[in-house]
């Protein structure tokens, strides 16, 4: 929850300092920055702060579509506070990835 409180905060700097006023903004800005960072570092802002990272059940690379996938799941909220046997939120299970520790 941290993780995602700090992708929020960074969004919402870049949506107060150039976008304000547009509803959609934020929201676009927060999609950009976990698909883009996900896909090229493994981790968004909050996950490389508290040493975290998004990868494949099996442990690899997620690849380009998994974080597509988990961020638009992760928008929608719901799937996020829904967890697994295995404390996965929904958005990690639909998209076939696991949070680990660096």
């Amino acid at each position: 929850m941290i993780a995602l409180l700090v992708d929020w905060a960074v969004c919402f700097v870049v949506y107060a300092a150039f976008f304000f006023g547009n509803p959609w903004a934020a929201t676009i800005i927060f999609a950009a920055e976990q698909v883009v960072l996900i896909a090229f570092t493994g981790a968004g802002f909050g996950h490389l702060l508290l040493g975290l990272r998004v990868v494949k059940v099996n442990g690899t690379f997620a690849g380009w579509w998994r974080p597509i996938i988990r961020t638009g799941f992760l928008i929608l909220t719901i799937p996020a506070l829904i967890w697994d046997s295995d404390q996965r939120g929904l958005h990690d299970v639909f998209a076939g990835t696991v949070l680990v520790r660096r």
